[in-house]
């Protein structure tokens, strides 16, 4: 069956645009679920995802092989990778959230006299500088959502301006970072060096983080405090502050893997150990539903309906909601990529290009709507940058930097902030299973430096700003190479 997946195209009655209705559905089915059922949680989301699937399924010519497909979407690495991850980043931020480290984080952050709006800014700040220094996106949402954002929340902080800065902070670093997937697929697409990409791409991220900073606090001073503990800061344990241990182990372990799954499993063995000693969990409880300390693993009813409880089990049971939604999601994406309905709109996009400025348009149209669609970046950078972003830029002497920073700009704008993107799902479960949870439409608008990379990429496009980046680093087999294919390309 791979062999066959890898070359047919999956054909539809009425052509390749109905590729696309899998995502037509689904954004119809949510206006239906926010504006005639008021809810745009997880489980919401389940219905019209599941539709989007099931509705194409009666326009497909061979019905088995869009089974396949489906399948194939659900099981590829792409989807199966981030769901891994959220599995043990959900345990390991149950131990956290249940040791009661928010609390001794907030109630600290309360007694230096920082302020809500303050700490949602160093809240952005330090999940930008962890995603740059460790590359990984999810591990940040994952760290930031665990601890930062239930603190701030106790601190009287508005939670999805809190969530927000997270997720902004993860773009920020997935956008610079030199190890991020985006990184390297927009420089190797382009044929130049990631080292000279990053350092070429640092005033665009540094601009649209000095915006998402300004943004913050002005929104932070405007919006009335959501926050639900902000009487109690005060007050807290100051053995949960023992729980910084495990916390700083693990994202160093982070920066140095790059791997979420190594980091959160020796954080989680770490973390529960550390609360164990510090007196703040139990490690088994047998019928004590009411004990005054969490336990790794509890028990308690009677005869079969016994119940299993504890921190896992909770960790495991908060990410089955975001499991599902992503599952079903990517088995839509891959019926886009085997009806070619992203080729559609790529060929459809490109005959827009006339000038430089046009070019660079497209191609962020290119990307922010196949990243928008798929909630991916990555994938989406692959199937603009060789086939249509390289030659385009090369056809109007546009630097092979520029199209690369380009491309992961844009790349990290819709789709870090749309509600059905992985990061905002991820991000939901994580304050689905706090004490103030949230909805996508609740913390879109609060993902500023999504917004920031987009305004400072359209005015460098607008005044012709970085077209010639570092053409003059270019090597001669570089420059030759550049200038065969830019004959090529007129």
């Amino acid at each position: 069956m791979e062999n066959s997946l890898e070359k047919r195209k999956l054909e539809f009655y009425g052509g390749e645009w109905v590729s696309l209705l899998p995502f037509v559905i689904f954004l119809i089915m949510i206006l239906i679920t926010t504006f005639f059922w008021g809810s745009i949680s997880d489980g919401a989301l389940w219905v019209p995802a599941f539709l989007a699937i099931l509705i194409p399924f009666f326009f497909a010519k061979d019905k088995k092989y869009f089974s396949d497909v489906v399948i194939e979407g659900m099981a590829s690495k792409e989807a199966i990778i981030p769901a891994v991850c959220w599995i043990f980043a959900g345990v390991f931020s149950r131990v956290l959230r249940s040791s009661g480290l928010a609390d001794g984080i907030a109630g600290v952050a309360a007694g230096m006299g920082v302020g809500p709006t303050t700490f949602a800014v160093v809240t952005f700040i330090a999940a930008a500088v962890f995603a740059t220094a460790s590359g990984t996106g999810f591990g940040t949402i994952a760290a930031g959502m665990g601890v930062l954002y239930p603190a701030g929340v106790a601190l009287g902080g508005n939670p999805a301006l809190l969530a927000g800065a997270i997720i902004s902070g993860a773009a920020f670093g997935d956008n610079l970072a030199p190890i991020s997937d985006t990184t390297i697929c927009s420089a190797t697409s382009q044929g130049v060096d990631i080292p000279g990409v990053v350092r070429s791409r640092l005033k665009y991220a540094i601009a649209a983080g000095l915006i998402t900073i300004v943004a913050i606090i002005i929104y932070g001073n405007v919006v009335e405090h959501a926050g639900t503990g902000s009487g109690s800061v005060y007050e807290y344990d100051p053995a949960t502050l023992f729980m910084l241990i495990p916390v700083v182990l693990t994202i160093i372990i982070a920066i140095k893997s790059g791997d979420i799954i190594i980091a959160t499993t020796i954080g989680t063995i770490l973390g529960i150990i550390t609360a164990w000693l510090a007196g703040l969990f139990d490690i088994v409880q047998i019928d004590q539903p009411d004990a005054a300390v969490p336990a790794v693993l509890s028990v308690y009813g009677e005869g079969l309906d016994r119940t299993v409880g504890g921190v896992i089990y909770e960790g495991l049971s908060s990410m089955i909601q975001v499991i599902m939604l992503a599952l079903l999601l990517f088995g839509s994406i891959s019926i886009m990529r085997r009806g070619q309905g992203d080729q559609l709109l790529l060929r459809a996009l490109g005959k827009i290009a006339r000038t430089p400025a046009s070019a660079e348009i497209v191609i962020s149209l290119m990307v922010i709507i196949l990243s928008g669609l798929m909630g991916l970046n990555a994938p989406a950078i692959l199937a603009v940058g060789a086939s249509f972003a390289k030659p385009l830029s090369r056809k109007f002497g546009i630097s092979p930097y520029r199209t690369a920073n380009l491309m992961d700009a844009q790349s990290n704008t819709l789709a870090y902030a749309l509600p059905w993107a992985p990061a905002m799902i991820y991000t939901l479960g994580f304050a689905q299973d706090s004490n103030a949870p949230l909805t996508g439409l609740e913390v879109m608008p609060c993902v500023f430096y999504t917004y920031g990379m987009f305004v400072v990429m359209m005015v460098t496009i607008f005044f012709g700003i970085g077209r010639h980046d570092f053409m003059d680093k270019l090597s001669p087999e570089q420059r030759a190479e550049y200038e065969k294919e830019f004959e090529e390309a007129k």
